[in-house]
């Protein structure tokens, strides 16, 4: 009668209160892995964008460091306005070419010849209490994975030259390298 019993309970409970089936449960189970594979892909996403828009910003302050550093020796008359092209057929003072970010050199300008012995450009991050400056800070990461070409041209007026910085990093990713342009003039007059 025990197998009677189980029949007469289950006649007598309502139809909402038997319990899901094996199968309604698989499906469920399958449907919410979905969802969870899904948020974990986003979760990566979001922390490669995170890690490449910090490189970019990264890029961005060496351009305009480098941009900074020729208006600065002009204006202070560290260097002529014949020494503010590239090295070449004139008296430029500033390399041609991918160079790797370093430190300015003896002459106190960002990318000239004289920076190839200096040591590396690095970043200092905070540590914990989210201060740069203080006892916790992260060590000095160096920027070795950055390049900096700084590139100066005659225009029309002898008056003006273009500058064209080019920063050029490798990302987390491992993909092709990233550019960073920064364009601008700059007159012999201060």
């Amino acid at each position: 009668m025990i197998d009677g019993k189980k029949v007469e309970d289950q006649q007598r409970r309502p139809k909402t209160q038997r319990g899901f089936t094996l199968l309604e449960v698989v499906i469920s189970i399958f449907i919410l892995m979905v969802g969870l594979i899904s948020l974990l892909g986003v979760m990566s996403f979001a922390m490669v964008s995170t890690q490449t828009a910090r490189q970019d910003m990264i890029a961005r302050q060496l351009a305009q460091e480098a941009l900074e550093a020729v208006v600065t020796a002009r204006e202070t008359a560290d260097i002529t306005w014949d020494q503010i092209q590239n090295v070449g057929p004139g008296n430029g003072i500033f390399v041609t070419g991918l160079q790797p970010i370093r430190q300015a050199g003896a002459d106190g300008i960002i990318g000239t010849a004289d920076d190839s012995t200096a040591p590396m450009e690095t970043v200092q991050e905070p540590g914990a209490d989210g201060i740069v400056g203080t006892a916790d800070d992260k060590p000095p990461l160096p920027l070795t994975n950055f390049q900096r070409s700084i590139v100066i041209g005659p225009t029309a007026s002898g008056d003006l030259r273009n500058i064209t910085i080019t920063i050029q990093y490798l990302t987390s990713q491992g993909a092709a390298p990233r550019t960073y342009v920064l364009s601008g003039m700059i007159s012999q007059y201060r």
